[in-house]
């Protein structure tokens, strides 16, 4: 059985994800660049789900430790970061998220977001796990590049062990030699054996790291592809990052979803995780899962 994550408190109403319930999505901008961009960012994409019936949780992240190069845009900073989260939370009455890259800002993010990201190069960084877990908040935990699906177990062990079983497990990507990721559509299923609700990460998952010398590069027309068959898969969540102007943005300019695509994305993921719900609701488990 799956255990439920609910995301969201206070005056925002609770999200269940996993087991039957409808797909959630998480997006936003990659990084946030400003106050009136979240803003405007959050506006575009809450009617896109309003008019699609889907839930977000809207995300962007005040810091970005991880960028290939000195000269890169690293983040707003977590306390202007984390105001104009609060402030997208209260004006849209939406769940936010952001991750955190050092134990010290995992309170204050706690704090704010009804949900805090460990990042994916930190996914095994014990002193990460145990901070987030003591936010106390859900944790979206994306599993490394580097690692295989079924050792994820581990890293789910120690936020247990930290008192912390809210988890929602997130497939990125694995490296496929080098500047390059590739899907193993195996291990949704396999990481969703571990009891926990499964994301996808359609964004990060066609990215090309540092391909571009300095740079990640991309390969953006793959998004649907990747969101079709994961969704197929039996996902709980779509995380997809997305801009008004991706040429332009500030952090992952050459992954980032258009957001004049978004809609058409959502839509076909919405019908795709109905009907795999159906199934399901008809057929039982063992119409769509194989025992060995």
């Amino acid at each position: 059985f799956m255990k439920i994550l609910n995301v969201g408190y206070g005056k925002v109403e609770s999200i269940p994800i996993g087991g039957t319930n409808p797909l959630v999505f998480i997006g936003g901008p990659c990084a946030i660049e400003s106050r009136d961009h979240s803003l405007f960012m959050a506006d575009a994409i809450v009617k896109i789900c309003m008019e699609l019936n889907i839930s977000l949780i809207f995300k962007s992240c005040y810091d970005k430790d991880c960028r290939s190069s000195p000269s890169s845009y690293h983040g707003i900073g977590i306390d202007e970061g984390l105001s104009i989260l609060s402030e997208v939370r209260d004006e849209f009455g939406i769940p936010v998220i952001s991750d955190f890259s050092e134990p010290d800002a995992a309170a204050k993010t706690g704090e704010v977001c009804d949900i805090v990201q460990v990042p994916a190069y930190l996914c095994r960084q014990t002193s990460i796990l145990r901070a987030a877990a003591n936010t106390n908040r859900p944790i979206l935990l994306k599993k490394g590049q580097f690692m295989s699906p079924w050792n994820m177990k581990n890293s789910v062990k120690k936020l247990e062990s930290f008192g912390n079983s809210n988890i929602l497990l997130t497939e990125r990507g694995t490296f496929f030699g080098y500047n390059m990721l590739i899907n193993d559509m195996r291990s949704l299923p396999i990481m969703a054996d571990t009891g926990y609700p499964v994301c996808f990460d359609a964004t990060h998952s066609i990215q090309m790291p540092t391909s571009m010398g300095n740079v990640s590069g991309g390969q953006r027309e793959y998004i649907p592809h990747l969101v079709r068959s994961a969704v197929a898969c039996g996902i709980n969540s779509l995380f997809m990052e997305t801009h008004n102007d991706p040429n332009n943005a500030l952090s992952d300019p050459n992954t980032v979803l258009d957001i004049k695509y978004l809609k058409h994305i959502l839509e076909q993921a919405k019908i795709l995780h109905e009907t795999r719900i159906e199934m399901l609701n008809k057929f039982g488990k063992d119409m769509v899962h194989i025992d060995e």
